[in-house]
């Protein structure tokens, strides 16, 4: 059965895309820690990050570096912060978090309520910064 990403990859679930190429998908976090806390997942559904094949996974990161840099452009926070959990959904993915302070990154803090137009004007400014 496929993961929650994989559908949202194969548009059967929208998603607030950022960056899209032929191996890796970043969209918006819908449940975000802070405005522009991203997801970055490879296309190739893998459980557990570190089962990824050597090269995919330093890409992985390379196109995070990418998006990273338009994050914290766009939403001018002091450190992107870099997570991975791996629990939340069986499928390799990095948390890109924008904060400025340390706790920000806690995902036991409640989540942001972020409208619609809110997720979309984020989305916008991040794909325009990349």
């Amino acid at each position: 059965m496929a993961s929650v990403f994989t559908k949202i990859i194969d548009g059967i679930i929208p998603s607030y895309k950022i960056a899209e190429d032929d191996r890796f998908y970043a969209f918006l976090d819908i449940n975000p820690l802070t405005v522009g806390h991203t997801l970055v997942i490879p296309k190739q559904e893998t459980d557990y990050i570190f089962d990824l094949e050597e090269d995919l996974y330093a890409d992985l990161h390379r196109f995070s570096h990418k998006i990273a840099q338009a994050i914290k452009k766009v939403t001018n926070c002091k450190r992107v912060g870099v997570a991975v959990i791996g629990f939340e959904v069986p499928h390799a993915h990095v948390h890109l978090i924008p904060m400025n302070h340390m706790a920000e990154m806690n995902f036991a803090n409640p989540k942001l309520k972020l409208k619609p137009e809110e997720f979309e004007a984020i989305a916008e400014k991040i794909r325009q910064a990349l």
